[in-house]
């Protein structure tokens, strides 16, 4: 199981990172989470630079895929060369995207006519790719999702255990990453916006 963490230059730590480790609290064999990057080494907003640990190439063989959000996504979609790099299928892929990730997913055309999540920055931006932005923090239909706000990250990696591994695994990785004192109305709550959006089996 591999899921790539699309992380661009001027990238937000919030959305990548916090999902690597929401993610990475699943212990399996088998199980590969990586910051999928379309240069060597990227710098975040704040100046944090990481090397990458997969290629935008990557991510077309991966089997669920984020797309975080950055200072430079409008430089993103505004690049050809850049987005015919990222290939992606929702027939067999997962795909979730945050904040301005969401952006990136519009003008993929992966959520053409679904209403979907971001931040208040990008709104406009994802309403001017005429697609119809809800104001709550995560949205799933079919196997794409997508989330708004820095700390709906938790709510993306939730989702992507919660298809993959089950319900169990979902709550107990974000029961880890929960403040102390806090742990159960958290996981409850986080619970309670990706359950909606799960295939009945799970």
């Amino acid at each position: 199981m591999h899921i790539a963490i699309l992380t661009f230059q001027g990238f937000n730590e919030l959305d990548s990172l916090i999902a690597l480790g929401v993610l990475n609290r699943v212990k399996k064999p088998g199980w590969c989470v990586t910051l999928c990057c379309p240069e060597p080494e990227v710098t975040s907003m704040n100046g944090v630079t990481v090397r990458a640990q997969s290629s935008l190439e990557d991510a077309a063989s991966a089997d669920a895929v984020i797309l975080g959000s950055g200072i430079k996504t409008r430089e993103v979609v505004s690049s050809p060369e850049l987005l015919a790099r990222v290939k992606l299928n929702p027939e067999r892929q997962l795909i979730a995207a945050q904040c301005s990730g969401t952006l990136i997913l519009a003008r993929l055309g992966l959520v053409d006519g679904v209403p979907a999540c971001t931040d208040l920055t990008t709104k406009p931006w994802v309403q001017e790719a005429g697609v119809e932005v809800l104001n709550q923090p995560f949205f799933a239909r079919g196997n794409v999702a997508t989330a708004g706000g820095c700390f709906a990250s938790p709510y993306l990696a939730a989702w992507v255990i919660a298809r993959t591994e089950g319900l169990e695994a979902a709550a107990s990785a974000l029961h880890y990453v929960a403040p102390v004192g806090e742990k159960e109305p958290y996981v409850t709550n986080a619970m309670k916006n990706i359950t909606p959006y799960l295939p009945a089996q799970a």
